[in-house]
Parts: structure tokens; C-alpha cells; sequence
């Protein structure tokens, strides 16, 4: 159970802070979210002076949660993942094509744009939807959103990105974009379940705080690593599996996988780490 303590702070509004108090508003100006959302960050953590650091989450924060990440990376549990992911994109479809044919780039390098707005379906896209249409335009069957296969070709995806650049794109001219851009940070935000947490709460208001036995993590960088081997899985799981995982700990009922609301969180959340380098596939306890 998380301590009471902690719950009554947060009950009594004391974790409240600048990114916390962005509020939904007509003039939508993301590169100024993102700004504030920076400056937040390097204000509250002085001692973190290298921003790109936030992209090593609890371990950027906590010395010794650092040393124990650092020696389990000298043998990374997500190595078999990035074999089979490898051999996934590199074995031909049944009528002879691979990812290669249908993903940007060749499927090389490109997790960095990721999720972007499709200005045809009017919609947010992200790097697994895109994978499964590649799969199904060339008669194969889609994988699962949250692990195995989908998880294993991400983490090979994510590993030939690595050092790239987060770039994610919101159109100033679409308000379509402007609009799913604002869905997505009005539910990082936004409160839910029993005990009444949004995003926010945990990982802007409180990383380097305790969670049970764990630290919480920042929220700036918190996409660069995925999809991650979590201790707690024994397994490889995507972005969406963390989501789902977090609104049950929260105790609301979790929205589907590559649902829009998920979607779109996905857009602000990925936004807010512009201009951080892709270091994914990751591990976290």
C-alpha cells in the first residue's frame, strides 16, 4: 500500500507545482508546455546537470539504484528480445517482403518520430500500428500490442535508433492535432481512479520519492527507453503495457491498448522529451 503519509500530502494539494498547474486553454502552445516542463525539471533537480540524463529515469536520481542498473546492463535482460526482434524484421513475409518494404526508412532509425499525426485518418499514429499494417497489407496476421513478438520487433526498431533524436512533429496548422495534443496532456493531468492520481502526481510532483520499495521516476525522458524488460514482468512489454499498468496501480480501469486516449497521451508524453536521445530497449525494476 503506498505510505499514508504520502497520500495525505498529496491529498491536501501540497505536490503542486507549474507543470502540474498547466491548464487546457485555447491558445494550445506546445513548444511553451515543453519549455516549462524543461525548465521544471532542471529547477527541481539542480543536481542533475546533464538534462539527457532524465533518459536513465530513477537512476539519473538515486546513486545506488544506479549502481545496480549499471550492473545488470553489463548483461541486459532484453538481449534475447533484440535477437528475436532482429530475426522478426529480417524474415521475409510469406509473399517475400519484409518491415523493410513498408516502414519509413527501411524501418532503420526512425523510432524517434514516433507517435505523429496522420493528417489522412485524422488521427494519431504510433510505431506498432503502423507495424501491424505493415503485417496485414502483406496478408499477415497482427501481433498483440503489449508484448512478444510486437515487443521484440520494437526493442530491435528502438536499438538501431539509439542516439537519435526525439523529433515528434504537433502541426500548428491542424487543429485536429492541436486538439489530440491536448486530449493527451489533459490526461496526464487529470486524476483517476480510487486513489484519485494522474500522471503528474507520481512523476512530476514526486520522482525521488518512495513508492513502496520503489523510487519514482521523472517524467522528462520516461519514453526514451521503451519498449523495457521490467523486472516485474520477466518479459519485454510496449509503452501502452506500462500505461494500463499504471491505471490499474491507481486503481481505474485501463483503456485498451492503441486506444485514442492512450494514443494521444503517448503524443504529449513523447512531445515533453523533445530533443532527448532515444536509448531504448531498456530495463527497469
Amino acid at each position: 500500500m503506498i505510505k499514508k503519509t504520502w497520500l495525505t500530502q498529496v491529498a491536501a494539494g501540497l505536490l503542486c507545482s507549474l507543470p502540474l498547474a498547466m491548464p487546457l486553454s485555447a491558445a494550445t502552445d506546445p513548444a511553451a508546455d515543453l519549455k516549462a516542463f524543461q525548465d521544471y525539471f532542471k529547477k527541481t533537480f539542480p543536481s542533475v546537470t546533464d538534462y539527457e540524463e532524465f533518459g536513465n529515469g530513477t537512476y539519473a536520481l538515486d546513486a545506488v539504484s544506479r549502481e545496480n542498473w549499471e550492473a545488470i546492463e553489463e548483461f541486459p535482460p532484453y538481449e534475447i528480445a533484440l535477437e528475436e526482434g532482429e530475426k522478426l524484421f529480417t524474415t521475409p513475409f510469406a509473399n517475400g517482403k519484409t518491415y523493410a518494404d513498408c516502414l519509413p526508412n527501411g524501418g532503420v532509425g526512425i523510432k524517434q518520430n514516433y507517435p505523429y499525426f496522420d493528417k489522412a485518418s485524422g488521427e494519431v499514429r504510433t510505431l506498432e500500428q503502423d507495424i501491424n499494417k505493415c503485417r496485414t497489407d502483406n496478408g499477415e496476421k497482427p501481433y498483440g500490442w503489449k508484448k512478444g513478438k510486437m515487443a521484440a520487433l520494437m526493442a530491435h526498431i528502438a536499438y538501431t535508433s539509439r542516439g537519435n533524436v526525439i523529433d515528434v512533429k504537433i502541426p500548428a496548422d491542424d487543429p485536429r492535432a492541436l486538439k489530440a495534443y491536448e486530449e493527451g496532456k489533459h490526461f496526464f493531468y487529470s486524476k483517476r481512479g480510487m486513489l484519485n492520481f494522474s500522471c503528474a502526481d507520481c512523476h512530476v510532483s514526486s520522482p525521488g520519492k518512495l513508492l513502496r520499495s520503489d523510487i519514482l521516476s521523472p517524467a522528462a525522458g520516461q519514453v526514451t527507453h521503451f519498449p523495457v524488460y521490467r523486472s516485474k514482468w520477466g518479459e519485454m512489454g510496449t509503452m501502452h503495457r506500462r500505461y494500463a499498468g499504471c491505471n490499474k496501480q491507481v486503481r481505474a480501469k485501463p483503456f485498451k491498448p492503441q486506444s485514442r486516449q492512450y494514443r494521444n497521451l503517448e503524443y504529449f508524453h513523447t512531445y515533453m522529451s523533445n530533443g532527448m536521445k532515444i536509448n531504448g530497449p531498456g530495463s527497469r525494476k
